[in-house]
């Protein structure tokens, strides 16, 4: 019987003496009533009823409830009003980078008024009235003076552009627009930092030089007058 059912035969003797306080609880001792039934060709519900009978009737069902009630209270998160304290830190910090970011490729200082080339103008207007600085509307002649230095550089987007002439001068520091195109002409050399090399197009004394860098890379060139 202990082989067939996996029951210690020893407990069997007890369960035969009415002795289940070897089975470790009525539980268990339903159990080895049932598996010991089918092997004896007994109904296991009828013979564990009359274990119940025999131990204090049948166990009363319990809820749900209480097996799963909480020890403690769980206190649910009131909804918190917006963190001001961190909100201001991460604007702080924005304005922080974007001051070294200024910091870095120059002040931002218009010193020229740049205006966008209407597309009527003719690319060499002869009424090409000078700006500030040394600057020319986009379209003014690009031919270059003996010892000049011409440059017109086009804007493909909104990017930020400082030039200065050789003796270090700021003729232009600023935010050039998409399609925005102005000249500047200064003797020896002009020298250009680009907030985004990639962001504008260069001629020099006529010449197509095309896209000076790479998208997103802040550059500093130096273009010099022919020595001829």
């Amino acid at each position: 019987m202990s082989a067939r059912t996996r029951v210690r035969e020893a407990l069997i003797h007890a369960m035969e003496r009415d002795d289940f306080s070897h089975c470790g609880g009525d539980f268990y001792a339903r159990g080895h009533i049932r598996n010991i039934s089918k092997v004896l060709g007994l109904d296991p519900e009828a013979m564990v009823h009359e274990y119940d009978e025999l131990h204090g009737g049948v166990p009363l069902p319990v809820r749900a409830a209480s097996v799963f009630q909480a020890d403690k209270p769980i206190n649910i998160r009131e909804r918190r009003s917006p963190n001001w304290t961190m909100a201001m830190g991460v604007a702080l910090a924005i304005l922080v980078v974007f001051g070294v970011v200024k910091m870095m490729g120059g002040e931002e200082t218009p010193t020229a008024d740049i205006r966008p080339a209407k597309k009527s103008a003719a690319p060499h207007s002869a009424h090409a009235r000078p700006l500030a600085g040394g600057q020319r509307r986009a379209g003014a002649a690009l031919a270059p003076k003996q010892g000049e230095v011409v440059l017109q550089i086009t804007a493909r987007r909104p990017s930020w552009l400082d030039v200065k002439d050789s003796a270090g001068r700021r003729l232009f520091s600023g935010r050039m627009t998409a399609g925005q195109a102005s000249v500047w002409r200064a003797q020896k050399a002009l020298k250009v930092t680009f907030g985004d090399a990639g962001a504008f197009s260069v001629r020099m004394n006529g010449v197509d030089l095309g896209v000076p860098g790479s998208g997103g890379e802040v550059l500093k060139h130096s273009y010099k007058a022919s020595k001829s």
